[in-house]
């Protein structure tokens, strides 16, 4: 069965370093301090450091905001100037983070290192996506922007609005989900499928 989350059943915390706060959509277990994989919200209101999540890969999406660049130890980083723009990094990394402008807001999944694999990315949708999902796996979609129809898993479509999130766990066959966009034109999906271990 696929689950839906919407952004209002988003629960709220403070980052791990108190600066600043995080609305978070769903971790696996739940209530887990440690846990395989964890999907939030986070309001970033300045320039300063972001927690360390040792053990863990990121992959982080820009959801609102002028931009932001990532500076990581060692050297390396990245930037992310629009809605959609996604940054993968080793959450052991120190990561500091320059707001081009003001405030912004982005999506982050944290998945353990016990995971070997994630494959995530962002589409621009202009006509409906048919994902194939194997058996074993779980896809966790996000609308980053726009209005997104889910179907193919015997249950009603589900309409996703911005930030919304359909977790489909695996199951005993493979399913193709169809992503359709609304009307309005630059639908933005987040997709992540991955094994959990």
């Amino acid at each position: 069965m696929m689950r839906i989350i919407r952004r209002s059943q988003f629960e709220t915390f403070a980052w791990k370093n108190g600066a600043g706060v995080t609305h978070e959509a769903i971790r696996v277990p739940p209530g887990a301090e440690r846990y395989l994989w964890r999907l939030s919200v986070a309001d970033v209101a300045a320039s300063g450091p972001f927690s360390d999540f040792t053990g863990y890969r990121r992959h982080l999406v820009l959801l609102q905001g002028d931009g932001l660049r990532l500076r990581f130890s060692g050297g390396g980083g990245a930037e992310l100037r629009q809605p959609g723009d996604l940054a993968e990094f080793d959450g052991s990394l120190r990561t500091d983070c320059d707001l081009a402008g003001g405030a912004c807001i982005d999506m982050n999944l944290l998945t353990a290192r016990s995971i070997a694999t994630v494959d995530a990315r962002v589409e621009r949708l202009a006509a409906p996506l048919i994902l194939r999902c194997g058996s074993d796996e779980t896809v966790v979609l996000a609308c980053v922007r726009g209005s997104i129809a889910i179907d193919g898993t015997g249950q009603e479509p589900a309409a996703l609005g911005p930030w919304d999130v359909a977790v489909h766990e695996r199951r005993a066959a493979a399913v193709e989900l169809r992503c359709t966009p609304g009307p309005s034109g630059g639908e933005l999906l987040f997709i992540a499928r991955f094994v959990e271990s």
